[in-house]
């Protein structure tokens, strides 16, 4: 059965002024799969993940050429909507960033925003999107509690529900267990394996051993510029670039 690409990006270059941050990249992301991008830190990674939902237009000075279509559709095309797109593509950010209020009012936030008012929509909303992060059972009796008060892990998890109640298409994670501990980065995991059957994740990590449990596919960010990229196994046991054998090696990064 042929693989449908969620995302295809075509000769994708950034520049942060002067400084060229992404080269010439060349990539297709399948759908509900998880997909790994790795590489030593100031490689490009983080840069290329934010341009998929166009976080990169908040920074002043960037210039950004090339194609990224998202289901057929070209997000730095002139008719893209971009609020439109940063609810289809969310992204988990490396430290959770709850907002200081209830832990129900994170999760209706982004439903009030767009338009949903019924207290009988919300809670039904809130409780599925709490549900579905692995969260509803450590905090059904305290939604009425402040955010702040969870800890580390269950706040990653909430920020991933606050996520998921605004029904996205692609979950974007930079780094989202570099702050956790080792039980609360299992807990992620396991959830991430759970969500790629309904949606299409991408996530950035530093851990060589995350990526090869979790993912997919991996691509290989060096410099700027994919290296290479292809199904998970075949990168940690047969790269077909001697930088990447080493990178993942230890030999650098």
């Amino acid at each position: 059965m042929a693989v449908k690409h969620k995302i295809q990006v075509d000769q994708l270059n950034l520049s942060y002024g002067d400084n060229k941050a992404l080269h010439d990249i060349q990539l297709d992301i399948p759908e509900n799969s998880i997909s790994a991008l790795i590489g030593p830190s100031g490689c490009g990674k983080s840069t290329f993940l934010r341009t998929l939902n166009r976080m990169n237009d908040l920074i002043e000075g960037v210039r950004i050429n090339g194609k990224i279509l998202v289901d057929g559709q070209d997000i730095y095309g002139p008719d893209a909507d971009v609020a439109s797109l940063r609810k289809r593509v969310g992204m988990v950010f490396q430290r959770p960033n709850p907002f200081p209020m209830s832990i129900y009012d994170n999760i209706a936030y982004g439903p009030r925003i767009h338009g949903i008012k019924k207290k009988a929509v919300l809670d039904e909303m809130v409780e599925r999107s709490l549900e579905q992060a692995a969260l509803w059972d450590e905090v059904k009796d305290r939604l009425n509690k402040s955010a702040l008060g969870l800890s580390g892990g269950q706040q990653q998890r909430l920020c991933i529900a606050r996520l998921l109640a605004v029904e996205p298409d692609v979950l974007l994670m930079d780094e989202p267990t570099s702050a956790l501990d080792p039980i609360s980065t299992l807990k992620v995991e396991e959830l991430t394996q759970k969500l790629k059957e309904r949606y299409t994740i991408i996530i950035v990590t530093h851990n060589m051993q995350q990526a090869a449990r979790i993912s997919d596919h991996t691509s290989f960010f060096l410099n700027g510029f994919l290296v290479e990229s292809n199904k998970t196994d075949k990168i940690f046991t047969t790269p077909g670039d001697q930088r990447t054998e080493d990178y993942i090696t230890g030999r650098f990064g």
